[in-house]
């Protein structure tokens, strides 16, 4: 006897990260890793034992804020990571989006989750609206980069928030197997962190 089996169609996730955010943190690394070692090897006494404490309290938070943030869409759910938790949101448990100093996303129970990766720059939403505006005084519309027309040029970040909220209003009322905000802490992040702090602390009660 043969079985057939159906294999479920693969739904792919749009992402939003900073690649500004990922360069400076790998900038930061790269250093903080040069300058270790040159400690580590040439230190003496507890210097090398404090350098590997600062470093291991260091570094998970350096990847935390630069390169872990991130946004991922699809017709399922949003998941949003940033530096300390994963957040899951089914699109029926997303209640909308609000852009002023900060993107954030809101579930049905009113908590607010800030949407890291997808940082506000108020000079980019200024050079758009000079653009819309010299697009106006010379009676013309902007375009894009495929050459199509653009009525309202709009920051990278607030592109994004566009796109998230027509994802939102395309598969808010659709069926899912779970309706409720999943929340995970970055553990990977943390724990490492409060070992190197721990360690620190004892390196300099030690004195």
């Amino acid at each position: 006897m043969t079985s057939s089996q159906t294999t479920p169609p693969q739904v792919h996730d749009r992402s939003y990260r900073s690649a500004a955010g990922i360069a400076g943190g790998v900038v930061l690394i790269l250093i903080g890793a040069w300058l270790g070692a040159d400690a580590v090897v040439n230190g003496v006494g507890r210097t090398p034992w404090t350098v590997l404490a600062v470093l291991l309290l260091v570094v998970p938070l350096v990847v935390a804020f630069t390169i872990r943030p991130a946004v991922f869409g699809n017709e399922e759910r949003l998941r949003v990571r940033n530096p300390f938790r994963d957040i899951t949101l089914p699109w029926s448990a997303v209640s909308g989006f609000k852009s002023g100093y900060s993107n954030e996303v809101f579930d049905q129970a009113g908590t607010k989750y800030q949407l890291w990766s997808i940082p506000v720059s108020l000079r980019g939403r200024r050079k758009a609206q000079r653009q819309q505006l010299r697009a106006a005084k010379g009676g013309r519309t902007a375009t894009g980069a495929a050459g199509l027309p653009v009525t309202e040029p709009r920051s990278p970040g607030d592109q994004a928030m566009d796109e998230l909220r027509d994802l939102h209003e395309t598969h808010a009322k659709a069926e899912t197997p779970q309706s409720a905000t999943k929340i995970r802490w970055a553990y990977e992040i943390l724990a490492p962190a409060l070992a190197g702090a721990v360690l620190l602390v004892a390196l300099l009660a030690l004195g």
